[in-house]
């Protein structure tokens, strides 16, 4: 699977985020094979300016686009085997102010970007979406489930000459802008109390590194209109702010040390993760690294769904990080320090 990219032209939207940009130093790198152009948007002026500066080439282009205008968005699709779509509004408080922006970049810029590859018979579209798509309290979740439902549709449309459209679902990236790590590792190192919502707070976790290699080795696997459900490890928040002030005690002053503050569940959120509903069960289907959700309308989907590593026992329970077993704090510490998170 390692060469599957090679001689490929690959676009990638939101370069500027943390996954599209963890995508993107993987494949100019070439540990997905030697592509022949690598395409990177963003509408992040300031930080296209550096990610060009660090990954322009001959071969490596970026452009200022935004989602919203479906003629800049055709431009640079044109030519293009293969898309890895990551740009979207992803904080829930910002979307749940402008509901409407959320909308017009979230569904409707995806949209857009669905018709340009139509349009330019793209190979290969790969939508990156949340856990907050699985029974979503909150516009962001509903927007990134609306986006699930517009992709698989795709995949069926008239209009589709062949372009394999897919999914790919999973939760924390430990580490991204925005994510608990830094706003912890702020709050510890400025001696201040970490800020817990709850104690019993469960959350699904992976590191950039592999979110980005996962969401590309899904392209590889797809057959069209599926889901990919990445598994992943689960941890209790309350741990990992008890392990992070462990880590991080001996660079702070005896007299500021953390203590962890509960200050109750925010609005819309969840005490725990979803990553596969009830409902998804009975059209799942699992391998070693994924749970792959079938479209609810088969009969619409004449695609044979079978891939390498297959179990034969069907998915009887949803994927819920309350229901899953949890790392212990010291195997989290073991790989919050592999993998140089904190």
């Amino acid at each position: 699977m390692t060469d599957f990219l090679k001689g490929k032209r690959v676009l990638v939207t939101g370069v500027c985020g943390t996954v599209g940009r963890a995508i993107t130093d993987k494949l100019i790198s070439g540990q997905f094979g030697d592509l022949k152009e690598f395409v990177g948007i963003d509408n992040n002026e300031s930080e296209l300016f550096f990610v060009e500066q660090e990954y322009g080439s001959e071969r490596a282009h970026f452009f200022l686009r935004d989602l919203r205008d479906y003629r800049g968005i055709r431009e640079v699709c044109h030519g293009v085997d293969i898309i890895f779509h990551t740009a979207a509004l992803k904080h829930v408080g910002i979307c749940e102010k402008s509901p409407a922006e959320a909308v017009q970049t979230n569904i409707d810029g995806l949209q857009n970007l669905i018709r340009a590859a139509q349009r330019c018979e793209i190979e290969r579209f790969i939508f990156t979406s949340s856990d907050k798509a699985v029974n979503p309290t909150n516009v962001m979740g509903t927007s990134k489930l609306m986006g699930e439902r517009l992709v698989t549709a795709a995949n069926n449309s008239r209009e589709n000459k062949g372009t394999v459209f897919t999914s790919t679902r999973f939760g924390n990236v430990l580490g991204s802008r925005g994510s608990v790590v830094p706003i912890f590792k702020n709050q510890i190192l400025n001696g201040k109390d970490i800020t817990l919502t709850s104690r019993e707070m469960t959350r699904f976790v992976m590191t950039i590194s592999e979110a980005a290699d996962l969401v590309i080795e899904s392209s590889a696997l797809a057959k069209g209109g599926e889901v990919f459900i990445t598994k992943m490890p689960v941890i209790r928040i309350e741990d990992l702010g008890q392990v992070m002030i462990d880590v991080l005690a001996g660079e702070v002053d005896a007299d500021k040390r953390t203590k962890i503050h509960e200050i109750g569940v925010k609005p819309g959120e969840k005490l725990y993760e979803e990553l596969m509903s009830e409902e998804e069960t009975s059209r799942a289907i699992e391998t070693e690294d994924y749970f792959v959700v079938l479209p609810a309308f088969r009969d619409l989907y004449p695609v044979e769904y079978v891939y390498q590593g297959m179990k034969d026992a069907p998915v009887l329970k949803p994927y819920k990080s309350s229901e899953e077993e949890l790392l212990t704090p010291e195997t989290l510490k073991s790989y919050l320090l592999k993998h140089d998170i904190i």
